[in-house]
C-alpha cells in the first residue's frame, strides 16, 4: 500500500479530540503534543456502538486526533463516535484491512496508535507504549497479548490459533513474533509509504508487521500488554479466518 492511493480530499476536515472542548460552542482545534509529536489514534469499527463510547472516553488528553473508521456499520457506531468528538470516516467495503487503509490515509499525526473499538485493548497503556516506542529506536512497535494476564479474555481456540499463526510467521520470516494477530500498534506515520500493504481482510494485522520486519529502515519490536474480553458482538470466524491468514502468510513469503 502506498498511502497516496487514498487521497486526503475525501476525508473530513481534521479536528482535534479533546473532551473538554466538546461543551464549548466557540471551541477551536488545539494541539497537545506528546514530546513534540502529534498523536493520532485510529479505531476501525463494525457495529461497536456498545463499546466505542467507553474507548473514546478513556483516551488520555495528550491524544491530538481520533479517527473512527465506520466499516459500514448497521448500528449507531458513527453517531456515538461523532458525539464524543472523533473524526468519523466511512469505508463502505467491509474488511479489517480496508478500514485501516482508509483511516491511515486520513491520519495527520506524527505517531499513529491503533485500537479496536470493542474495548479489549488497554487504554491506560498508551503513555508507556509511546515511551517505549520513542526509546526503542524502531519505526513500529506492536503490543503483544502474550503471556496472557487474564486467561478468560481469550478463548482456548483463539489462543491455539494465534500460536499456530505466530509460529508460522516466525518460521517463514525468520523473526520470532509472539502475537502476529495483535491489533494494538504504535508507529511513525512516515513509515506507511515504505510498506506494501495488500490485504483487505484480517490478514492485514500480520501483513503490517511483516512489512516492518522486512524493511530495515522501519524496524520491529513487541511489548507485552494486558488484554480484556471484548464488549459487543464477535466478528472473528476462527477457523475460516485462521485458514485465510495462514494461506496469506505463505503467499506473502513466496512473493
Amino acid at each position: 500500500m502506498n498511502i497516496e492511493h487514498f487521497p486526503l480530499p475525501f476525508c473530513p476536515s481534521v479536528r482535534c479530540y479533546n473532551p473538554a472542548l466538546l461543551m464549548r460552542s466557540d471551541a477551536v482545534p488545539n494541539t497537545f503534543m506528546y514530546k513534540n509529536n502529534r498523536i493520532t489514534v485510529v479505531i476501525p469499527c463494525l457495529n461497536e456502538e456498545v463499546a466505542v463510547d467507553q474507548v473514546l472516553d478513556g483516551l488520555p488528553p495528550f491524544v491530538d486526533e481520533v479517527i473512527v473508521v465506520d466499516n459500514n456499520s448497521t448500528d449507531r457506531t458513527a453517531e456515538v463516535a461523532r458525539a464524543r468528538g472523533a473524526i468519523v470516516v466511512t469505508e463502505l467495503n467491509r474488511g479489517y484491512g480496508r478500514a485501516y487503509k482508509k483511516g491511515f490515509s486520513c491520519a495527520t499525526g506524527d505517531i499513529v496508535i491503533t485500537l479496536d473499538g470493542d474495548h479489549s485493548y488497554p487504554l491506560d497503556a498508551l503513555s508507556y507504549l509511546i515511551e517505549a516506542f520513542l526509546n526503542c529506536k524502531v519505526g513500529f512497535l506492536s503490543g503483544s497479548r502474550f503471556p496472557t494476564v487474564n486467561p478468560e479474555a481469550m478463548s482456548l481456540k483463539h489462543r491455539v490459533g494465534n500460536r499456530i499463526l505466530s509460529l508460522a510467521m516466525s518460521i517463514l520470516f525468520l523473526r520470532w513474533v509472539r502475537d502476529s494477530q495483535s491489533g494494538m500498534w504504535v508507529f511513525r506515520r512516515d513509515v506507511l509509504p515504505k510498506m506494501n500493504l495488500t490485504s483487505d481482510g484480517m490478514a492485514f494485522s500480520e501483513e503490517i508487521k511483516i512489512e516492518a520486519i522486512r524493511n530495515r529502515e522501519i524496524g520491529f519490536r513487541e511489548m507485552s500488554i494486558n488484554y480484556s474480553q471484548r464488549v459487543g458482538e464477535k466478528k472473528l470466524e476462527p477457523w475460516k479466518d485462521g485458514a485465510r491468514n495462514l494461506a496469506f502468510l505463505l503467499k506473502k513469503r513466496l512473493t
